[in-house]
């Protein structure tokens, strides 16, 4: 229904129309958030601009089964999680449709999948099934023409001959990782980078002490003599991810669109400028639910852009914990 349209989104006007279009359609047929947004009186008789749209609690998606389509889920995306921890479930009903959004959106940035070798450091990730960004890093490996691209468990040692003989060779390398792996590299095997684009898919899993981004990528720059470090920012809850070329700021594709909510008032947003909770229109997510208040700090630069700044504590989290339904 919605799947050609969405990718085709070249404007705020053409995003705002599609917005409401799917809010009318979640509220119809997705069960758990039409009751949310009852509690809150909202509907689409009174709901007509997105950011008048109620957007669910992340905290949902560990508890309820968050569906608007009656197809049979293809794949149940699960977030990672500490034993006994309760983790998050994500119900994708259309395979296809994550596809094409991961590839369009990765392509906008960093041109043909097909010319790049990808070198993907995720072991935390292939040590459990379910994990959604290891989908994407296999299916953009499957898509790369390069025989050298691949996972990497926790071979550093090959990784770092991998990289030094592509590097010589000249070849434009990405080398996707999670945080502690990426500077268990550089503790290990240093390099000089100049064909390579670092990207930092976040997580340090328990592994490492948590570290601000700016002092993660100062150690990452410093280690490998490149000018910026690259970071994804996803989710299992979403099908859609921003990217940022440096410093922490992200772009979202056009059909994925950040608002920043008062972090005392969880159902006001809050202008351009202002510290605040990141809530994400996720269009893509069509099939499940596109409106949703993450964990995350954030603050808006412009239309475009937003800046992450880091995580609420759980003693900050307020405002819409009372509509848990």
């Amino acid at each position: 229904m919605f799947s050609k349209k969405i990718f085709q989104i070249s404007s705020e006007a053409s995003f705002n129309k599609t917005a409401i279009e799917v809010f009318n359609f979640q509220y119809k047929n997705n069960t758990v958030y039409r009751q949310f947004c009852d509690l809150l009186h909202k509907n689409p008789k009174n709901t007509n601009i997105p950011e008048a749209i109620p957007f669910l609690p992340i905290e949902f998606f560990k508890s309820k089964k968050l569906l608007s389509s009656s197809k049979k889920p293809e794949i149940t995306f699960t977030s990672s999680g500490t034993t006994g921890q309760k983790t998050s479930k994500h119900y994708v009903s259309d395979l296809s449709i994550y596809r094409e959004s991961f590839l369009l959106a990765f392509e906008s940035f960093y041109g043909k999948t097909q010319d790049l070798v990808i070198l993907a450091l995720l072991p935390s990730y292939l040590e459990r099934t379910g994990s959604s960004l290891i989908y994407m890093a296999h299916a953009l490996i499957k898509k790369s023409k390069h025989p050298e691209s691949g996972f990497y468990l926790n071979n550093l040692e090959e990784l770092a001959k991998t990289l030094t003989k592509l590097e010589k060779q000249g070849k434009p390398i990405l080398l996707l990782g999670v945080s502690f792996a990426l500077l268990d590299l550089a503790e290990k095997f240093p390099l000089t980078l100049k064909h390579t684009t670092i990207m930092e898919t976040g997580g340090m899993k328990g592994r490492r002490k948590e570290m601000i981004r700016e002092e993660l990528h100062q150690i990452l720059k410093k280690a490998f003599g490149v000018p910026e470090i690259h970071s994804e920012y996803g989710m299992t809850e979403l099908l859609s991810q921003a990217y940022s070329t440096g410093n922490g700021t992200f772009t979202s594709p056009p059909w994925m669109k950040f608002y920043i909510r008062d972090p005392e008032d969880a159902l006001s947003l809050l202008p351009n400028g202002r510290n605040g909770g990141i809530n994400i229109i996720d269009l893509a997510n069509f099939n499940s639910c596109s409106f949703i208040a993450t964990q995350d700090l954030g603050r808006k630069i412009n239309a475009e852009q937003v800046e992450i700044l880091g995580r609420f504590d759980n003693s900050d989290i307020r405002g819409c914990n009372l509509l848990i339904l």
